[in-house]
């Protein structure tokens, strides 16, 4: 499985292709309906996912890492490292 959002978006669009497919049968268009339903609504939370990290990205280059420390709790270590020993500025 890969994790980008361009993944994502090959997926999502693939829906789109398996939703217009006009040889289904109506059991078939419910069935990949409620299957679309639910890659919508796990792609919204990984979309608002994306739009926090690069909040918080906006945040930190406009103000400093000053208050990296204060991240801990919500990074990742890895991360926590990168930020806490200049790993931006």
């Amino acid at each position: 499985m890969k994790n980008k959002l361009a993944d994502l978006n090959n997926h999502l669009f693939a829906q789109l292709e398996r939703l217009g497919e006009e040889d289904l049968t109506d059991e078939q268009i419910e069935k990949e309906a409620k299957r679309a339903e639910a890659i919508v609504s796990v792609a919204d939370q990984i979309v608002r996912n994306a739009d926090l990290q690069l909040k918080a990205a906006s945040l930190l280059a406009q103000h400093g890492y000053h208050f990296a420390p204060h991240l801990a709790s919500i990074a990742p270590e890895a991360e926590r490292k990168t930020i806490t020993h200049g790993g931006g500025q």
